[in-house]
């Protein structure tokens, strides 16, 4: 029962709500693209999308300095159902309008080689 109170108090968050919209629109993000669509400081959207991992509604994935987020596809079908319901929610809320326009401006950075880590190259 933890697991679904815990899944639906991280939806019960609107910047949660808009970081799940937008990754879902543009299928992969990064936190720097997120901070640049939802115009809110770095560490905030890092935590909010911690919590969305934790509930296994986000999957990340590091390229080198950059972690990158996608919709976790490895859920029951109850859940994919309730993420595309919130989803469906916020799409047509003018919050969510205005990330969309936003994050056509922002560019990923690129990837930068570390020689020390020459397999991130």
């Amino acid at each position: 029962m933890d697991h679904v109170t815990n899944l639906f108090a991280a939806l019960s968050d609107p910047i949660r709500l808009r970081i799940l919209a937008l990754i879902a629109k543009e299928n992969e993000l990064c936190v720097c693209e997120l901070v640049g669509a939802l115009q809110l400081p770095q560490p905030k959207i890092s935590r909010h999308c911690k919590v969305l991992s934790e509930v296994n509604l986000l999957s990340g994935r590091r390229e080198a300095q950059w972690m990158l987020y996608s919709l976790a596809e490895d859920n029951p079908d109850w859940t994919k159902e309730a993420l595309q319901a919130a989803i469906a929610g916020v799409r047509s809320d003018a919050s969510h309008l205005a990330d969309c326009e936003r994050v056509k401006s922002v560019q990923r950075p690129p990837i930068k080689c570390d020689l020390a880590e020459p397999r991130a190259c």
